[in-house]
Parts: C-alpha cells; sequence; structure tokens
C-alpha cells in the first residue's frame, strides 16, 4: 500500500504580498524560500563575495518584513519589490565596501604620520578610532554635525553652542540627542566585534 503526499499548493505572489502586508511570517518564509535564491545569486554576482552576499539576502529579506506596508501591487509585482529592494542593498553593501577602503587607507596614511622619527607615537587604535568617528560624524546631517563638532572638538557647552549658532537651546539639545543617537547606530552597525 502506497502512502499518497499531498501538500498545499503554493501561494500566488498575490497571496504572499497580501500575506506580508498582514503580518504573516509564514508568507515571509514563503517569500524567502521563493526568492532568498535570486537575491544570493544578484549579490554574489555584484560583491563577488559569498559572505557579503549572504548578509545582502538577510538584510532583503528583513528589510522586506519592516517594509512590508509600503509595497504597492500597483507598482509592480512582489518578486520586482524584492528585486528592488536588493539592488538597493546591493548598493548600500558596495559603498560601505569604498568607505572602509577609504578609511583603511586614511588610517594608514595618520598611522604613518604618527610613527614617523621625532614625532611622539599615539596609539594605532586610538588613530583609527578618531577616523572611524571622523568619518561617520562627516555623514550625519550638517546641523546634527555642527552641534557635535562643536561640542567635542571645541569643549563648548550646549548654551554656548547656542550662543555661537543662534540656534535656541532646546534645538541644540535636539541636534545633540539626535545626531548622538546616530553616531551611535552607525558606530554600532560598523562594528566587527
Amino acid at each position: 500500500m502506497s502512502a499518497v503526499c499531498t501538500h498545499a499548493p503554493a501561494a500566488t505572489d498575490d497571496e504572499l504580498a497580501r500575506g506580508l502586508a498582514a503580518g504573516d511570517e509564514t508568507s515571509l518564509a514563503a517569500a524567502y524560500e521563493r526568492w532568498s535564491a535570486l537575491v544570493h545569486a544578484l549579490a554574489r554576482r555584484s560583491l563577488g563575495d559569498t559572505t557579503e552576499a549572504e548578509d545582502v539576502t538577510q538584510q532583503v529579506f528583513l528589510g522586506v518584513w519592516r517594509g512590508r506596508h509600503g509595497y504597492r501591487p500597483e507598482r509592480g509585482a512582489v518578486g520586482a519589490w524584492i528585486v528592488g529592494i536588493t539592488r538597493r542593498r546591493i548598493a548600500d553593501a558596495l559603498s560601505a565596501r569604498t568607505r572602509r577602503a577609504d578609511l583603511a587607507a586614511s588610517a594608514g596614511t595618520a598611522l604613518a604620520l604618527a610613527e614617523r622619527p621625532g614625532r611622539r607615537g599615539e596609539d594605532a587604535e586610538a588613530v583609527l578610532d578618531r577616523m572611524v568617528i571622523r568619518s561617520e560624524l562627516a555623514r550625519l546631517p550638517a546641523p546634527q554635525r555642527q552641534v557635535l563638532h562643536l561640542a567635542f572638538y571645541e569643549d563648548l557647552t550646549q548654551t554656548q553652542i547656542a550662543e555661537r549658532t543662534g540656534l535656541p537651546l532646546g534645538t541644540v539639545k535636539s541636534h545633540t540627542r539626535r545626531g548622538l543617537r546616530r553616531l551611535h547606530g552607525r558606530l554600532t552597525e560598523n562594528d566587527p566585534g
């Protein structure tokens, strides 16, 4: 006697999209099963690195889950939406790779200068930390960058910053808080350990 194996029919793209929008985790799992190989292949081909491609694949499906309410079926199929997210994550990964290379080159130059004979040597890690912080500060919006620069590099209080910039004290406090939160998020995201 042979056993009959019956499987539920696979969900259509429209059913998956509706399930995702409703917050159905099984729809996310089905979308991952259906499109993860394509996402990984696109990332691997663009990045040339399997590990980075795996990271991008995870980021894409995290983005699918977090952005599921932003999917609009009238703009295209859910698979095309996922490919669009994939392209953006690949671009982000390539940009991060370029930033890391630029940062490494800058850190190498700074370390070489710090180690010149006759110059007081700095701890290599401190130089690298400063380079990372400087790079991430440069990526903040201008008002946040200005307030944090005045606070840390010129050692001004928030009241002094408000006086110098003409900004209300509450605005200075808000820029400081948001800038530090963004900076913390970026530094935590880039921390390999």
